[in-house]
């Protein structure tokens, strides 16, 4: 009996020093670029032998040889028929642990997975084995003073003008692009063209392309030799001729300018050099030459106002009508205005932080928002031909968007952890009830969806930022302001890019 208990308490003592490293990982972490850390860890000889043992220990215990009973085949015999598999799984256990053990241990907030190159480390026969990684981690800020945040607030009142424009803007909502016959170009004008797209190459594109020719002209040319496409050829293109447009998937700034005088049947030619930070990988950071034949321009001719589209909304005349936009306007002033007081509190948390984020951070995230964009503006029923007019809009300021995008959610998480802001789930259902309503939904077949989705989460992300912005505004220095100069600070604050809410991290814009 004592010797079975002697028996019992070794094997666990041993267990217990398996499970125990008795040497510890050598880690330093240093910085690499805004909001990134590069990390280098050294795993001891003594602790890839202890893993080692431990992996062929429990691998004995279940391995089946041929003239051996199980659990009883000889390690050496193990290691020859599974030393390749098992070698491969302690590596990979090993760097695990070792990377999660250096992220908590140094306290790294990283945003998403290490970057470990797990097929360039060998583990070693002998000695320590030596990698490192690099990870992106939220930035490190001081936030501003959050009391008495100076913020004006506009008195808003429904003029005669915005009903006109409202008035306008539905006419031309069902306009109808018409063609322009025997015309030239006008500013938002929609051309059809063909359109020849020429990225520059890279030296590195370059040589392999000429080795490519090379081979083919030698005959040695393999199924795995393709030389590189340098140019993209597109036909009947719609292109909207404005300050900032696109052809195809390549911005063009002053693009009015270029096409405007132009006639069917003439060719323009521009060179365009694409941000670094540019959602479309193909030519982002590179030189790419457009050119541009025109085949046909429209104009968008507004809808009249005639019964047929009074009736569309439902009004017997254009009385009615204004009527109708007038108190629809009204409704939606509380709204904006809550919206401007709320930017404005935005602008100035930005205003007075600093910290840089990655190009590559900032260029996924542009290439996100415009894919959730899309989607959102076909969900909302717009044509696919209303869609393409936005998205060019879009895509112009993608980059900058993104950019502030990112640095207001990172500001806005922090206010919340200051102000020790937390949502509960009573709040949550509360807020899908209320969006459900609007659109005609159940809300848990909403909430469901949501789920499913994935984008519950950041929603609930939404509504606590939310809840900051309102206990900033109770702490705010609000002072009134005429319509007339709020319109005025508005356009100013418009010049200066003034951030949205971040209803899109990871994100629903359609909140």
């Amino acid at each position: 009996m004592e010797e079975e208990k002697k028996d019992a308490t070794t094997s666990t003592n041993d267990e217990q020093a398996q499970e125990t490293p008795t040497a510890k990982n050598v880690v330093s972490v240093e910085d690499a670029g805004p909001c990134k850390k590069k990390v280098v860890i050294e795993i001891p000889e003594e602790t890839i032998k202890e893993a080692i043992d431990a992996q062929y220990t429990e691998l004995g215990r279940e391995a089946v040889l041929p003239g051996f009973r199980k659990g009883r085949a000889p390690r050496r015999l193990l290691e020859k028929r599974f030393g390749k598999e098992t070698n491969e799984q302690i590596k990979l256990k090993l760097l695990a642990e070792a990377s999660e053990a250096a992220i908590k241990d140094n306290e790294l907030d990283i945003l998403g997975d290490p970057d470990i190159d797990f097929e360039k480390v060998e583990l070693p026969a002998t000695g320590p084995l030596k990698f490192d990684f690099e990870a992106e981690v939220r930035p490190e800020f001081e936030l501003p003073n959050l009391e008495g945040i100076p913020v004006n607030r506009p008195k808003l009142e429904v003029t005669d003008d915005q009903i006109d424009r409202e008035v306008d803007q539905l006419r031309r909502w069902a306009g109808v692009w018409t063609p322009r016959e025997d015309g030239a170009v006008e500013k938002d004008d929609q051309v059809l063209a063909d359109v020849m797209l020429k990225p520059e190459l890279t030296d590195e594109e370059k040589a392999q392309q000429a080795e490519e020719v090379e081979k083919a002209e030698k005959g040695e040319e393999s199924e795995e030799s393709k030389v590189i496409e340098a140019e993209t050829k597109l036909d009947n293109t719609e292109i909207y001729v404005r300050p900032n447009g696109a052809v195809g998937a390549v911005p063009v700034e002053k693009l009015d300018e270029l096409l405007e005088g132009a006639k069917v049947g003439e060719k323009k030619t521009t060179t365009v050099e694409v941000p670094k930070t540019y959602f479309q990988e193909d030519y982002r950071g590179r030189k790419v030459e457009v050119e541009i034949e025109i085949k046909d321009i429209k104009f968008l001719k507004p809808a009249e106002l005639d019964d047929a589209f009074l009736q569309r909304y439902q009004v017997d005349s254009e009385d009615d009508l204004r009527d109708r936009v007038r108190d629809n306007l009204q409704e939606q002033f509380e709204g904006r205005i809550r919206n401007e007081m709320s930017d404005q509190i935005y602008k100035n948390l930005l205003d007075n932080t600093e910290f840089d984020l990655p190009l590559d951070i900032v260029a996924r995230q542009a290439g996100t928002i415009l894919q959730r964009q899309y989607i959102n503006l076909l969900q909302r029923g717009l044509s696919r031909q209303q869609v393409e007019e936005q998205m060019e809009q879009l895509r112009a300021g993608s980059e900058e968007e993104a950019n502030q995008q990112l640095k207001t959610f990172f500001i806005m998480d922090k206010v919340a952890d200051k102000l020790e802001i937390e949502v509960t789930e009573e709040e949550i259902n509360g807020h899908i009830a209320q969006l459900a309503v609007q659109r005609g939904q159940r809300p848990e077949k909403m909430k469901e969806q949501m789920e499913r989705d994935g984008s519950l989460a950041q929603f609930r992300m939404d509504v606590r930022q939310n809840k900051c912005i309102n206990q900033l505004l109770e702490s705010a220095d609000i002072t009134e302001t005429e319509p007339e100069k709020a319109e005025k600070k508005t356009k100013k604050k418009a010049k200066k890019a003034t951030p949205k809410k971040v209803e899109d991290k990871a994100e629903e814009e359609d909140q």
